[in-house]
């Protein structure tokens, strides 16, 4: 076929673009007024509290609960970073990790909740088909910077 609309390269950019589309939406929709005075780590305090993993509840305590206000601005800037990184196809593999890695934690957190669970595993999916398949050499800053 000789009239194929995108290259399987294209597409793959396609898919990392539509996935970073997906975390600068997960920044922009928040209330950042509420969001940063540490109502998204109240609420995932919540969530944590009844969890029925004790490793989950014990991490939240030591590691999120005596900094919610640095949590909060920590996961929203992430969510951002991850964002423009995997849109400008900027540090791109690192980008995909760490959007892996935070898709897993979200998933973890909220393992009880199986609406959200849709989300979180498609976000996983999409970045380890774009991470193994190198798909920031089409359309990207790496790519154009000769980086990876």
């Amino acid at each position: 076929m000789d009239t194929i609309w995108l290259t399987g390269a294209q597409w793959l950019a396609v898919l990392r673009i539509g996935l970073g589309l997906w975390w600068l939406e997960s920044w922009r929709h928040k209330d950042k007024r509420t969001w940063f005075e540490g109502g998204g780590i109240t609420w995932a305090a919540d969530i944590a509290a009844k969890h029925r993993w004790t490793p989950v509840r014990s991490g939240f305590d030591v590691v999120v609960a005596p900094r919610p206000k640095t949590m909060a601005y920590v996961v929203a800037y992430a969510e951002l970073a991850l964002g423009a990184g995997l849109i400008l196809g900027l540090l791109t593999p690192l980008a995909l990790v760490g959007g892996l890695l935070l898709n897993l934690l979200y998933f973890t957190l909220m393992i009880h909740d199986w609406a959200e669970q849709g989300q979180n595993s498609m976000m996983a999916l999409i970045s380890v088909v774009a991470l193994f398949a190198m798909s920031w050499q089409t359309w990207s800053l790496d790519a154009a910077l000769g980086w990876f």
